[in-house]
């Protein structure tokens, strides 16, 4: 019998003992993946830098009056004079757009808050609250889930009236349901952890317990769920703005402008293109900064 047949070999001497396995060298990291992170940031916050600062400044970026009119110059094409081109009414497109970015970046921000902090009452009392109100805040959360969104934000708008107070308001409503859901979701999964486990052992009281332990841990992806929320916001608010229940005419208000646009999209495109244009690069920076955040804290 040969000494292969005992399972001994020169890569295996001691039979039923294998030898260790070879460490692999891990793969260092390269300048190229970290300048390919900086570059993916670079854009949402240039982005969303820029209109920060119109939102705030808006006379630093905008050459011309939002609401000045010059009917001479009426429909002109994006050029030299006027970047953007100009609207019916011989306003400059980049000027209103530079100022639009402050009612349309602050409803989105303001409906954000409203929304999250309803969520954050909703969630915390069905995620910690026991299980009768857990049934009950579920029930309410599936019920505001079967309307679409918008549909909501109308009907409030309907009973409540038009109007920049009651867009925001209307906004935060419809955004409420899902980070409450989310909200609920970390509370309960923390609400079984050893963590928790352990301050109810040493005596410490369901209140101690929540505002101590749980809550900063659940509220870790707030930061996300706010930016991603931002976009969100900014576009139902341009929603509600383009079918005239937002900022009223003439302010310069980027679904306003979508609005106004529409009726001469065959003549002037840029009236339409570019208040449009200004919405997706708000939505697509909030979306991938919220993804580099969320990115950031898993690691």
């Amino acid at each position: 019998m040969s000494i292969t047949e005992h399972g001994i070999s020169p890569e295996n001497p001691v039979p039923g003992v294998h030898p260790p396995a070879t460490l692999q060298p891990s793969t260092p990291r390269t300048p190229t993946g970290a300048l390919t992170r900086w570059l993916r940031l670079a854009f949402p916050v240039l982005v969303l830098g820029f209109f920060a600062l119109a939102t705030i400044v808006p006379s630093w970026l905008a050459p011309f009056d939002p609401l000045a009119i010059n009917p001479v110059d009426a429909f002109s094409p994006p050029g030299p004079g006027h970047l953007l081109g100009t609207d019916e009414s011989g306003r400059d497109i980049y000027s209103r757009i530079i100022y639009g970015a402050r009612p349309s970046l602050l409803i989105g921000a303001a409906a954000t808050a409203i929304g999250l902090g309803l969520a954050l009452v909703l969630g915390t009392v069905a995620g910690f609250g026991g299980r009768w109100l857990d049934a009950g805040v579920g029930r309410i959360l599936e019920v505001l889930f079967a309307l679409p969104g918008l549909l909501l934000a109308l009907v409030f708008i309907a009973l409540a009236g038009p109007g920049v107070g009651t867009t925001v308001v209307a906004v935060g409503l419809t955004t409420a349901p899902g980070y409450a859901r989310l909200i609920r979701g970390q509370l309960v999964a923390l609400r079984e952890s050893p963590m928790v486990e352990a301050a109810t052992v040493l005596g410490r009281s369901r209140a101690k317990i929540l505002f101590t332990h749980l809550l900063p841990n659940a509220l870790a992806p707030i930061a996300v769920l706010g930016t991603l929320g931002l976009g969100q916001a900014v576009v139902w608010a341009a929603s509600l703005s383009f079918l005239g229940l937002g900022a009223p005419p003439p302010a310069p208000e980027w679904g306003a402008m979508l609005s106004a646009g529409r009726t001469y999209l065959s003549l002037a495109w840029w009236m339409t293109f570019f208040p449009g244009l200004a919405i997706v690069l708000v939505a697509a920076a909030a979306t991938v900064l919220s993804r580099a955040l969320n990115q950031g804290g898993e690691k």
